[in-house]
């Protein structure tokens, strides 16, 4: 598949407004949550304002196929989100940067952007993958009967949408961190 438009020059922004001359911080909202695939010197709770975690990201090569697409969440504009923020020591921004460009950012189909997240410990600024509703990678609104459709069959290279939602409430619950929209979602299941 061909990315939606080239990752490099984003990944060069990004790592210039870091400047590396500080700690690095990444905003986890999904799997980055229970799956960061990079060393960290601290995690910590944090809310960000103006921007809600949402399942309506198409997934056509993680969590799904271009004939049967998946979903992964995105961060959409709007409302508020509870995650995690890691920190990584400044000698090694610039690598887990480019190691987490590889994993987020290979369709460049994600907005990332520095925002404020709200810690126990004080306001970080930290990067984040959102999402825009303009990409063609949004789903915009899907019925019950999609979702139910795509939790049942939905697959990709690493596994299923339904068992990463599940890992994703799974490990928000476990940080004390309710997501009602996703709690609503898994209960489509029930029905």
């Amino acid at each position: 598949m061909t990315p939606l438009r080239d990752p490099a020059p984003m990944l060069e922004r990004v790592l210039q407004e870091w400047g590396g001359h500080q700690d690095l911080w990444i905003f986890g909202y999904g799997s980055l949550i229970w799956r960061p695939d990079f060393e960290f010197a601290e995690r910590r709770p944090a809310k960000v304002h103006g921007w809600h975690r949402a399942l309506k990201m198409w997934s056509r090569i993680n969590r799904g196929t271009p004939e049967r697409p998946g979903l992964v969440f995105g961060m959409l504009s709007g409302g508020c989100c509870q995650g995690m923020v890691f920190r990584i020591p400044r000698q090694a921004g610039g690598l887990v940067l480019t190691r987490l460009w590889s994993r987020e950012m290979t369709m460049g189909v994600y907005d990332p952007r520095w925002l404020t997240a709200h810690t126990s410990h004080g306001p970080v600024t930290a990067l984040a993958f959102t999402l825009s509703r303009k990409s063609p990678s949004h789903t915009g609104l899907l019925s019950e009967d999609e979702y139910r459709l795509i939790f049942s069959e939905a697959a990709g290279i690493y596994g299923t949408t339904l068992e990463y939602v599940h890992r994703t409430f799974e490990e928000l619950r476990r940080h004390d961190i309710h997501d009602r929209g996703l709690e609503r979602l898994l209960k489509l299941l029930q029905r």
